[in-house]
């Protein structure tokens, strides 16, 4: 790193950390002393000072810093903080080595006179290449005097200004924005704006999270003066971080994320607390800002220094103040150093541009796997199947609970919700009700399974489930003997969960069973005759049976008033309302089927992580060495494209189960069950033309091929340079001519791909569809592409006029350079796709798993940043 002749500032609001731990007693035979546990204290540098040791590790430059030499640091005019630290493991495998972490922050202890000391800069510098301000809001901001010369001066310095408060009351802050808008990056933590009353949501989704920022940035009076910065970064725990930049008409935001992280995650998982995270990633991001300080535009090197500081910071966090405190060096130089077995590396972080539509049915549908991939949701499915979701999903956000996985915004953020809650839960030592929360799913749908797994990863072992079926309980008395099994269970010490599904289940009239448990969810106790009996602490899940959805539960997808009327009246005769007002939360599950035409658009998704599951549990001898699946092509077509699974999960699993493959080396289509057995699960039919799709089109290319030559034929004059073997019949044809014709037959799917249209096998002849001028214009610049690329590697190359014998054809060179008149003709011969394929019995229609907005043009109007 060549930055030694550069010269950083950095400068604001001082503190002195005091660090106290304990060890046991060394002996038992000395003095009275040694037999107590030891208690050791250290005193280290905190605030801007803490902040410049950063950079000088980060960056190796000269480092421009108030000096402490001269100045008592027990001193009461300077701001002094006590914190507790305890051994926590260095990462989240319990048996790794320890490090000392902060357990407790005690407090503060502020000077006499409520404004603590602040330092000037020992060797100030107006020509300093770059400035840090470290702004705690604890007086540096308000006193002019102790501002760095550089920029006070009539130079342009790049400034980093990281703060802590984004109000406009700040006088920095105004200056700042006043005189070098232009050049200054302000940094603050998310926890800090919503500590200031921004409703940003935590670690639900990573498109939550982004768009709550979005929306808030945009219409939020209180980030007014946050809103006109050029460039500002918000870091989300140690996990994200979102980069908004506004130096022209239309305002972006860009998300950096972990992909197996959210926001928090690596706190909870790692346990402790360590404060200067945040100037930790300032580091960070001055290490690539000064390295590309003479570069005209230096701010373009923000995206690396994003990356680079929350690497810096997780690995600050990571090897906290060592096992030895008093004999290991603070800062630890290896924060800042890339190791052959760092658990984190700059290219694990991912980015994406956040969509900045105000159409609220653009945001809804918004999902990061559709950004981040440049392929179909298809191939993307396809992959999971075949290789794995570490694989086919590395660059996309995956949560984990337990055996779960969920790439679904909708699962990841109702999933996340009760685990929040089941987490505050089980924390709170004091509760005297049960957490009431309700699942909703069709049947198999694995409600069960879901909120199973999310307990179980934050309570293993303590959590004890109790299953019960109130369809098959004949009175209240079951019900009584349901809760003494809870009661007894939590009197042991377990954490009962307990399942009660099918509570809307018809009892003593519609949704009967409610009333019932309206004093066990309040108060937390069940009446038994004249006797009252508490339950204890326990987590009630409510798995619906007759409505599939929240919304449906309560009504609110009726649409017609007089039908809803009449609803709200039984619903509230049957207790709903107060039902529904003691749960604490709810998560609707989303199984292999697609739950709605318009919004859901990964449900494909979902059945390729469930069959690559199934494939993994149940038939693990299909999984080869290095993770890829023995799976026929046209199984895993049909299993995943096949319109409804009529038992959800379980016709899924089904289907694997009626498989014979026990002693089979790859699940190939002889080894399904029959026509007979695959009616209990799918449509036969439409299986079977998903399985034999191939097989079909392959009968057929010969057919396809001839009709796309006699239509090339008559559409290319005399007079085109297209093709020689054009003006020939196909009988006259030979075999190179007729291959490059079917090869061109068979990439038709592949080409309606980039379209977003799939070729479907039918019985009866389709009604022949038109495509769009825009959609022509694709296929022909990708038909070219493709054709292009196939002659060259045949030997072909560029000439004025077609010479058969030397390879030479003029029409090699890019779409833009292609006359018209050759143009035309491509982009009629695509025309004719429909009408050939359908003449075959080949249906084109559009890809079901489209975004509603992209089918519908809401993002037409929507200026979003995918399309800048």
């Amino acid at each position: 790193m060549q930055n030694i002749n550069r010269k950083i500032v950095v400068t604001g609001d001082i503190s002195i950390n005091h660090l106290l731990w304990r060890t046991p007693q060394k002996s038992i035979n000395g003095l009275s002393w040694q037999n107590y546990s030891h208690a050791h204290s250290i005193t280290l540098q905190g605030g801007a000072l803490l902040l410049s040791k950063f950079v000088i590790m980060s960056t190796e430059a000269t480092v421009l810093t108030p000096k402490m030499q001269e100045i008592d640091s027990l001193n009461k005019e300077i701001l002094h903080s006590m914190m507790e630290l305890e051994l926590f493991p260095v990462d989240a495998n319990t048996n790794s080595k320890k490090t000392y972490r902060v357990n407790q922050f005690l407090g503060f202890s502020g000077p006499s006179h409520n404004k603590p000391l602040l330092l000037s800069i020992d060797i100030d510098d107006t020509d300093a290449d770059l400035v840090i301000i470290d702004d705690e809001n604890n007086g540096f901001n308000s006193e002019e005097e102790y501002w760095p010369a550089a920029i006070k001066s009539q130079k342009s310095p790049v400034i980093i200004y990281k703060t802590n408060t984004g109000k406009c009351s700040s006088p920095l802050l105004m200056y700042l924005l006043e005189k070098h808008l232009q050049n200054t990056i302000i940094i603050i933590n998310g926890d800090d704006l919503r500590s200031k009353g921004v409703n940003i949501s935590k670690g639900l989704s990573w498109e939550r999270t982004a768009l709550d920022f979005v929306w808030q940035i945009s219409n939020n009076p209180s980030l007014t003066m946050l809103s006109k910065c050029c460039y500002l970064i918000i870091t989300f725990g140690l996990e994200g971080a979102i980069y908004y930049q506004n130096t022209g008409e239309l305002a972006r935001s860009r998300l950096f994320f972990l992909t197996n992280r959210f926001e928090g995650e690596f706190v909870n998982e790692y346990k402790g607390k360590m404060y200067g995270l945040t100037s930790c990633f300032v580091a960070g991001l001055a290490r690539a800002v000064v390295s590309e300080i003479d570069q005209p535009n230096i701010l373009n090197s923000l995206d690396d220094g994003i990356r680079e500081g929350m690497v810096a910071a997780q690995k600050y966090f990571s090897l906290g103040f060592g096992e030895n405190v008093d004999e290991t060096q603070f800062p630890n130089p290896a924060i800042f150093q890339e190791g052959k077995k760092d658990f984190i590396y700059k290219e694990h972080i991912q980015d994406v541009l956040i969509r900045n539509s105000d159409n609220p049915n653009c945001q809804a549908c918004w999902y990061i796997i559709k950004d981040k991939s440049t392929t179909k949701l298809s191939d993307i499915a396809y992959d999971i199947v075949k290789y794995g979701e570490k694989r086919a999903l590395r660059f996309i956000p995956i949560a984990q609970f337990g055996n779960l996985k969920a790439v679904d915004r909708t699962e990841i953020e109702g999933y996340r919700s009760i685990k929040n809650l089941m987490a505050e839960y089980i924390s709170t030592l004091k509760v005297n009700r049960p957490l009431c929360i309700a699942v909703f799913g069709t049947p198999g749908s694995g409600k069960s399974f879901g909120v199973t797994e999310v307990a179980a990863s934050i309570s293993p072992g303590q959590i004890e489930k109790i299953n019960l079926n109130l369809s098959q309980f004949d009175s209240v008395t079951d019900l009584i003997a349901a809760f003494h099994r809870v009661r007894d269970l939590s009197l042991e010490g377990k954490l009962p969960l307990v399942f009660f599904d099918e509570f809307d289940s018809y009892f003593e009239g519609k949704l009967g069973w409610l009333k019932y448990f309206l004093a066990p969810m309040q108060d937390g106790v069940f009446r038994e005759g004249d006797s009252i009996h508490p339950i204890g602490k326990a987590i009630f899940v409510f798995a619906g049976g007759t409505s599939s959805t929240f919304k449906q539960f309560c009504g609110e997808d009726i649409t017609e008033d007089n039908e809803y009327k009449k609803f709200l009246k039984d619903f509230q005769n049957s207790k709903g309302p107060d039902f529904v007002s003691r749960l604490r939360g709810y998560v609707n599950i989303l199984g292999p089927n697609q739950t709605d035409e318009h919004w859901d658009q990964l449900f494909i998704i979902r059945r390729a992580m469930l069959l690559r599951s199934l494939l993994e549990r149940k038939t693990p001898h299909l999984i080869g060495d290095k993770g890829e699946a023995q799976i026929d092509n046209g199984v895993i077509r049909a299993l995943l494209k096949v319109a409804r699974y009529k038992h959800e999960a379980r016709s899924m699993e089904a289907i694997m189960e009626m498989s014979t493959l026990n002693n089979a080396k790859r699940w190939e289509q002889s080894h399904l069950p029959s026509k007979e057995q695959l009616k209990l699960h799918v449509d036969e039919e439409e299986f079977l033309r998903h399985l034999m799709q191939d097989t079909f089109y392959s009968e057929k290319i010969d057919k396809i091929s001839e009709d796309l030559h006699n239509n090339l034929k008559e559409l290319n004059p005399k007079e085109s340079q297209l093709s020689l073997s054009c003006f020939r019949l196909w009988e006259d044809l030979d075999e190179d001519n007729k291959n490059e014709i079917r090869d061109k037959a068979q990439h038709i799917p592949y080409a309606l791909h980039k379209i977003d249209y799939d070729v479907i096998s039918v019985k009866e002849k389709p009604e022949v569809i038109e495509f769009s001028e825009r959609e022509l214009y694709i296929l022909a610049k990708y038909e070219q592409k493709r054709w292009s690329l196939d002659m060259k590697e045949k030997g072909w190359t560029y000439g004025s006029a077609i010479d058969e014998q030397n390879k030479i054809h003029p029409s090699l060179v890019s779409w833009d350079k292609l006359p018209e008149g050759t143009k035309n003709i491509m982009i009629n011969e695509i025309r004719s796709w429909p009408k050939i394929l359908a003449d075959s019995y080949f249906k084109i229609e559009k890809l079901k798993y489209l975004c509603y907005c992209e089918v519908h043009g809401y993002n037409k109007g929507a200026r979003t940043l995918n399309d800048m």
